[in-house]
């Protein structure tokens, strides 16, 4: 429309320029030189149109900008905040739990108060290293009969698995407290090492280096300490474990007993008849001379 104006007001000009051309004014028209002008006069409204529309380009460019930047820094704030807030998290229980740590307590040695026959000194050393345990317990204690019970071959069959069962409960019992003896001096020998691997974990979690809290140092430290009592537990486990093999022996000492008793009262009918009849026969007898 506005060009459209433009040139309807140029050929009207152009039209009374005209006009007074043909009647006398002096002045001669150029129809070739008025074409031109005209040109002229659009293109430089299209140019002034296209600077417009560059000018509103650019203000949207820049108010684009100004929201991005806003937004930006926004962002930056927030993160800065949550960064703030997770070093305080992280050095929070250094800062404020510190102060309340116990002090550790390995596993203590077996002391030598004495050793007054000569044979408890490997006994210590067993439980304190684990080394030597079933030589060193059996120094210590009463020692088996090196044969059978003598007289053990011309025995009944039943009295043979009397005294079998009670050598076994022996040598089964030396075998298992042996073998404790050798399981407590072991862990007890591995304390310093485990209670080494506690004082580094602990002094890696206490520590406010940066790089000591990182989520991958964290989660190594956690996967650290699942070992730590994973291997305690198992520890734990074979003791019991060999605890339930002494009580199992208990038992079996105590089941032996209540069976030889009851095979006794079985069997004493026959016995008195064959053996102590016999040699008190005529007793009564004889006592009444």
């Amino acid at each position: 429309m506005n060009r459209l104006s433009l040139t309807v007001t140029i050929a009207l000009f152009v039209g009374a320029t005209a006009a007074d051309a043909q009647f006398g004014s002096g002045i001669v028209f150029d129809p070739t030189q008025s074409g031109h002008a005209i040109v002229q006069i659009e293109n430089e409204g299209k140019s002034l149109e296209n600077e417009a529309q560059q000018i509103e380009n650019g203000t949207k460019i820049f108010t684009n900008t100004v929201k991005i930047a806003t937004t930006a820094l926004q962002t930056y704030n927030t993160v800065q905040q949550q960064y703030n807030l997770y070093r305080q998290m992280m050095n929070s229980p250094a800062m404020l739990y510190q102060r309340f740590l116990s002090p550790r307590s390995d596993l203590m040695l077996m002391q030598q108060i004495s050793n007054t026959y000569g044979n408890s000194m490997g006994w210590l050393n067993a439980s304190n290293t684990g080394t030597g345990a079933a030589a060193s317990y059996q120094q210590a204690v009463v020692p088996r009969t090196p044969s059978m019970v003598p007289g053990y071959g011309t025995t009944s069959v039943l009295g043979q698995q009397q005294i079998a069962a009670q050598g076994a409960t022996i040598d089964i019992g030396d075998s298992v407290m042996s073998t404790n003896l050798q399981v407590l001096g072991t862990i007890r020998a591995n304390q310093t090492a485990r209670q080494t691997d506690i004082a580094n974990l602990e002094a890696a979690s206490q520590n406010q280096d940066p790089s000591q809290q990182t989520v991958m140092a964290t989660l190594q430290r956690i996967n650290q300490a699942l070992l730590l009592q994973l291997r305690t537990q198992q520890d734990a486990n074979q003791i019991n474990a060999n605890l339930a093999l002494q009580q199992m022996i208990a038992q079996k000492q105590q089941q032996d007993a209540l069976k030889a008793g009851f095979l006794d009262a079985g069997n004493f009918n026959n016995t008195y008849q064959a053996q102590v009849a016999p040699a008190y026969n005529g007793a009564a007898q004889a006592l009444t001379y």
